[in-house]
């Protein structure tokens, strides 16, 4: 039986509680792809904090503490300056709001890229501040080996091949990969070499759909996509993009709700009665001591 952490309303501070259901586990994702065919689509969303972790859990398979924090959490201009800091502080929190959905950690850019020993480092850390249960790098064959690396070590990675963010500054914009024979082709080569170093699921990001369906067929492992294809293995957003809490969102983003909207009035309705002293409360007599 796992552990989650309710939020006491009254303080504000996270209990233990146990919860009725075990956490789904990497081999259990890992295994939701058979011969080629995924018949349970997964499930995946972004968290940064333990009451967004509450929320977004039972409804998730995956949940992704990812370095889009940077942007999302901190409005930093890319994820590039994201810490290991960071993400081990947002990751505890996701872990410690969450008991069903497995929870993956994105290794921030400069935490991983130099060597595999390094990789192992930041990874470790990780695993043991936060409680997550995998990691995600970016890259393709150049990541292979530290992919395997962690791996054979016991800890599960996740891949991301495609539109890879940390690389903005080289790729020049986030615009959709692979629209070349040539680049189409390497990205194939990329996702290939991550499955086959022993990743347990890769994110294709930002291609075109050919090329996420040719992706799809080419691994064994399942493809979880973003700007991608509906014929990926499962799919991941960011969940303040699908909740509406910016102006402007990536095309390919399904909007569900518009929390913004609805944040921003709350806010005007109660500024406004604060301001004419009509603020409701407890009608009560002050009674000095």
């Amino acid at each position: 039986m796992s552990t989650t952490y309710v939020l006491d309303t009254a303080t504000s501070r996270a209990h233990p509680t146990p919860a009725p259901m075990k956490r789904l586990n990497i081999p259990g994702i890992r295994q939701r792809k058979i011969d080629g065919v995924t018949q349970h689509p997964v499930v995946m969303l972004t968290a940064y904090t333990a009451r967004q972790a509450q929320l977004l859990d039972a409804h998730c398979d995956l949940l992704l503490v990812g370095d889009s924090l940077g942007q999302v959490i901190y409005g930093l201009p890319s994820s590039v300056p994201v810490t290991l800091d960071m993400m081990c502080a947002h990751g505890a929190a996701v872990v410690r709001g969450s008991y069903h959905a497995a929870v993956v950690v994105d290794m921030p850019f400069g935490a991983y890229e130099s060597s595999p020993q390094q990789a192992f480092e930041s990874a470790s850390r990780l695993l043991k501040e936060t409680g997550c249960d995998a990691v995600k790098l970016e890259g393709g064959t150049a990541m292979a080996e530290t992919v395997a690396f962690l791996v054979a070590r016991g800890i599960p990675v996740m891949g991301h091949v495609g539109l890879t963010p940390q690389a903005v500054n080289v790729l020049g914009g986030y615009n959709a990969r692979g629209r070349s024979a040539a680049e189409a082709e390497k990205i194939v080569g990329d996702a290939r070499a991550i499955a086959e170093a022993g990743a347990f699921a890769i994110v294709v990001e930002g291609v075109v759909e050919p090329l996420a369906v040719a992706i799809t067929q080419a691994v064994p492992c399942p493809t979880i996509g973003i700007g991608a294809s509906a014929q990926c293995d499962g799919q991941v957003l960011v969940t303040d993009d699908m909740l509406g809490m910016f102006e402007r969102t990536p095309r390919f983003v399904k909007i569900y709700e518009h929390l913004a909207e609805t944040i921003s009035a709350a806010a005007a309705a109660y500024a406004a009665e604060v301001r004419a002293r009509t603020f409701p409360g407890v009608e009560q007599t002050y009674q000095p001591k």
